[in-house]
């Protein structure tokens, strides 16, 4: 594959994106176990005026897990200079990990990072690796394209660039997993390019695809790719081709031990 993407955040931009999470942690006294980014400049394909998508999980006090009124599981902040902030709870985070949630995968695995990550991190990856679903993944990935789909598919005419990315990348993870189910498909769209066996021409388009989007802004229009679109058609729908795992009592047991440490540890 001769694309390739630098995954580097401007030394200013990370400093104040440090200085944010700083100071949210403690106006909401959380502890942040993991921060990232998620989004174009992680997947592979940022454009000049992509925002800074920076995720991260964090736990609260003991207390508040005990407190008679929940507290929500969700922190963000308005988009700032581009810079992007929205967090979730562990608990929040680890119930979506049970239902093969691959967007919080992708969080743990992304190739940004504004901060290393708690020691729960790796624990909480290892416990996934193991119970790793290749269909409860592939179902998710389906879900996530035909929703982004959905919203232009029907409509004549050209399209935003950015919005093929979001259904390819979901659908070439779709078919890394159909070639091979054993392991959780990177998060890169080079990577996934890389192990899709794609065919030279459909290749060649998602690199000039990149190219493009490299040096358009986020709303910028092109014509259509039938190629595209119809290897997008034909992945979405083949999700269920993916073979489950059999679903373990343990998984849930061992996240719920290592939630119960956390908050004791906090």
């Amino acid at each position: 594959m001769s694309l390739s993407v630098s995954t580097a955040i401007d030394p200013i931009v990370r400093q104040e994106i440090d200085h944010r999470l700083g100071r949210l942690a403690s106006e909401e006294d959380v502890r942040l176990l993991l921060a990232i980014e998620s989004g174009s400049r992680a997947w592979g394909f940022p454009s000049p005026d992509s925002d800074y998508d920076v995720r991260f999980l964090y736990v609260r006090p003991r207390r508040d897990y005990l407190a008679l009124s929940p507290v929500r599981d969700v922190i963000e902040r308005p988009i700032v200079d581009e810079i992007d902030l929205n967090g979730w709870d562990i608990r929040k985070a680890l119930g979506l990990m049970l239902k093969n949630n691959s967007v919080l995968s992708e969080w743990v695995g992304s190739p940004i990072r504004y901060r290393d990550p708690d020691p729960v991190i790796a624990r909480m990856a290892e416990l996934k690796d193991r119970h790793f679903d290749p269909n409860g993944f592939a179902l998710h990935y389906a879900k996530l394209g035909r929703t982004a789909i959905a919203r232009w598919l029907s409509d004549p005419g050209e399209v935003a660039v950015k919005r093929y990315f979001y259904v390819l990348r979901p659908a070439l993870a779709i078919r890394v997993l159909r070639r091979d189910p054993s392991r959780r498909p990177p998060m890169q769209l080079q990577q996934l390019m890389a192990e899709a066996a794609l065919t030279p021409s459909a290749a060649e388009e998602i690199e000039r695809l990149v190219t493009l989007k490299a040096s358009t802004r986020e709303a910028g229009l092109i014509a259509r790719v039938p190629e595209i679109e119809a290897l997008i058609a034909d992945e979405l729908a083949r999700a269920g081709e993916v073979p489950a795992r059999p679903p373990s009592e343990a998984f849930a047991a061992e996240a719920n031990d290592l939630f119960l440490d956390l908050v004791e540890e906090k």
